[in-house]
């Protein structure tokens, strides 16, 4: 027969491993922050700058960031760039996401829970 102490034990365990859970996500998202992202959208146009955030739907902050767009015209330089700062890239324009970091965080933030 389980006692009261027994009980409410065993619930603050359970409650406590449901919340280490639920911070993975927000644990990882952590260890992106101020790193340097490169974020690809559907226009073609690539921006360049330091993560600083993303919401539920998927949106992203970049902070201090530089657009890449490709031009047409004949130059010396295939694409034009231009500083804009800080700027919210919709996750329904994302196509292409890349973090600045070694091959083992890569690898750790990209693993599947079985």
């Amino acid at each position: 027969m389980e006692t009261d102490a027994e009980r409410s034990a065993s619930t603050t365990n359970v409650a406590s491993t449901s919340e280490v859970s639920d911070l993975d996500p927000i644990a990882r998202v952590r260890k992106l922050l101020f790193r340097q992202m490169l974020v690809g959208i559907k226009d073609g146009r690539f921006f360049l700058g330091n993560f600083h955030c993303i919401d539920k739907q998927g949106n992203i902050i970049l902070q201090d960031t530089v657009e890449y767009r490709s031009i047409r015209r004949s130059s010396p330089s295939p694409t034009e760039q231009r500083c804009l700062g800080m700027i919210l890239i919709p996750s329904s324009c994302r196509t292409s996401c890349h973090v600045d970091c070694s091959i083992e965080e890569q690898l750790s933030l990209i693993q599947l829970k079985e």
